[in-house]
């Protein structure tokens, strides 16, 4: 059982959440965790974590109407847990509130002989998936679980790769054999089953007829396959398959230094570039208590906005391609050109600079960077309204995208939709508006929304959301801040140059810091950003060494794609490729 209370005391939010649940759920046991990213952080006891999570998302008084994230932590390496719960294993569920524009963090902590809670899956719909990772990545189970099987990686693997006794390198491993009989196995492993699916015939005269969409198929976006259960060509049910592309982007953060594992970033979303950098650099500097110059968060944001930019314009190119027109993506990926020209003029490499660094930027903006971005902003924006004519006035792309996949609001906060797609559904919520980072709140610019939710205003808020940051861009052109790129604390890292070939003390001190990496003290925090694809985030834990202890990406891809069965059901085929490319995602974004 867990203490009632502890020595540190609740903040506003905390004392609030915990009088609520008190109210309704009577004495309950608790602790609560200070943490660097100052979001409300109880631990409860597993007995109460579905009454909890259940009040808290249908009793309060502003309830907490999404699912975030929901993670493990192996606990048991851990030396800095002072004051908090003994735990071999803890489950973290993150929860957001839009009415109240809040966070809570709720912990669960478990010992090794019993890592089993009850699903929430009847609570959120979108905590399958989530549900299903923790099990693959930890072994955790959960109770009432409709399909409680691996989803990251193949069936027949053995471990679960996130425990900290699970090896990190490939060179750990023995050489790779496959036998005969292996084959077999493999090949066994791999025969869909329907019924495990929870698939079921719908009408008594037809049986099971199924159509492999992927995971080789250019209009899946990636190595994505969806099983689709058909009647004539309407699709009855349908089941995605993800894990194809799955590389171990978070185990791979246990291993590399807090600064050189930036360009790792890079390849969550890679059509994001240095706008995966922005959440963990961040995160990284909120543990270690960095202040980045405003020069360098200005910089930060207009490079972000340029990737914002290009992302946007593969989605608007190839979107358009998936419902019938070619001429489009040709147009629109010539525009990326030239945005990568700027980008790579600015970082010297194009789709992923790794340019970010922990307190400022890798280096000051090079001469003549004004006039490439203005005359670029002036093209832009000519070429977007000749597109709006070739494109959204179209009458075939709007007859194959008005009305299709269409979900209300209320799904999309069930189902953990962010970005243009929860806009979409007219909830004007921008995390740069709402939680202003790195300087947005300095910056004019308005929030696009649609009401139907469907395909064709899905891309409508895109191509807005690309006029707004032509905006923001011109307004950090204007209004570029004088002074230092990168910080001049002592954990920043690289240090800044010129501080680096004085004397032999300042060159150790930068060979270590590059090397080996700060040691940043210990403590968690999340931070989020309004990424190309939705809200983005990095949970990060410091246990006062030069690796992170546990790394937590979150990324808007993931929840996202467990939307195709609701979204899809009753559509045709033709109909499921526009809405796998309005709901613009990569697949490395959803794997990891």
């Amino acid at each position: 059982m867990l203490t009632e209370f502890n020595s540190i005391p609740a903040t506003e939010a905390e004392q609030r959440i915990v009088s609520d649940l008190v109210r309704t759920l009577g004495p309950i046991a608790f602790t609560l965790q200070q943490t660097a990213d100052q979001i409300p952080t109880i631990w409860i006891d597993r007995d109460i974590l579905h009454a909890v999570i259940r009040h808290l998302r249908e009793g309060a008084a502003q309830r907490f109407q999404m699912l975030y994230d929901l993670t493990a932590i192996d606990e048991r390496q851990r030396v800095h847990r002072d004051g908090l719960p003994k735990a071999d294993f803890t489950l973290v569920y993150h929860l957001v509130s839009f009415e109240r524009n809040d966070d809570v963090r709720i912990k669960v902590p478990l010992a090794e002989g019993a890592l089993e809670v009850r699903s929430i899956a009847d609570i959120w719909p979108n905590a399958n998936w989530y549900e299903r990772e923790v099990w693959d990545m930890f072994g955790i189970g959960f109770a009432g679980h409709p399909t409680l099987f691996r989803i990251l990686t193949p069936p027949t693997w053995t471990g679960h790769p996130l425990r900290k006794d699970y090896i990190a390198r490939a060179t750990e491993m023995g050489p790779y054999i496959l036998t005969e009989e292996k084959e077999r196995a493999e090949q066994e492993a791999l025969r869909f089953n329907p019924e495990a699916w929870g698939m079921k015939r719908h009408s008594e005269n037809s049986d099971f007829m199924f159509l492999n969409l992927g995971p080789n198929h250019p209009s899946v976006h990636g190595v994505f396959r969806i099983i689709l259960q058909l009647e004539g060509e309407e699709i009855v049910d349908a089941v995605p398959e993800i894990g194809f592309h799955h590389r171990g982007a978070e185990k791979m953060a246990e291993r590399q230094s807090w600064h050189t594992y930036i360009p790792y970033t890079d390849r969550i979303d890679y059509l994001g570039g240095v706008m995966n950098n922005f959440p963990y650099v961040m995160a990284v500097e909120r543990l270690a208590g960095i202040e980045v110059p405003s020069r360098a968060q200005m910089i930060r944001i207009m490079l972000a906005e340029l990737f914002r930019i290009a992302s946007h314009l593969v989605f608007y190119g190839t979107m358009s391609q998936d419902v019938g027109q070619l001429s489009p993506v040709f147009y629109m990926f010539s525009d990326r050109e030239r945005v990568f020209q700027i980008i790579e003029a600015i970082c010297g490499f194009r789709m992923h600079p790794a340019w970010f660094r922990i307190g400022g930027v890798a280096a000051d903006l090079p001469q003549g960077w004004d006039r490439m971005i203005r005359d670029y902003l002036d093209y832009q924006s000519k070429r977007l309204d000749e597109y709006d004519k070739l494109v959204m006035r179209n009458r075939l792309f709007k007859a194959r995208t008005i009305g299709v996949g269409a979900y209300t609001l209320e799904e999309a906060l069930d189902w953990g939709v962010t970005g243009p797609g929860l806009r979409a559904c007219g909830l004007g919520w921008d995390y740069r508006r709402e939680r202003p980072y790195s300087g947005y709140d300095q910056l004019e610019f308005d929030i696009p929304i649609c009401h139907n939710g469907d395909c064709y205003d899905r891309v409508v808020v895109h191509i807005e959301e690309i006029r707004q940051s032509l905006r923001i861009i011109r307004q950090c052109l204007n209004n570029m801040p004088p002074g230092p790129y990168k910080s001049d604390h002592r954990l920043t890292t690289p240090p800044l140059k010129e501080r680096t070939m004085q004397d032999i003390e300042t060159l150790i001190t930068h060979f270590l810091n590059v090397s080996w990496g700060p040691v940043l003290p210990p403590g968690e925090a999340m931070v989020s950003i309004e990424a190309t694809k939705g809200i983005n985030g990095y949970y990060l834990v410091a246990d006062g060494d030069t690796v992170s202890y546990r790394t937590r990406i979150r990324t808007p891809s993931f929840p996202h794609l467990q939307m195709i069965p609701l979204i899809s059901r009753g559509a045709y085929v033709a109909d499921l490729i526009a809405i796998i490319g309005s709901i613009d995602f990569v697949m490395a974004d959803v794997d990891r």
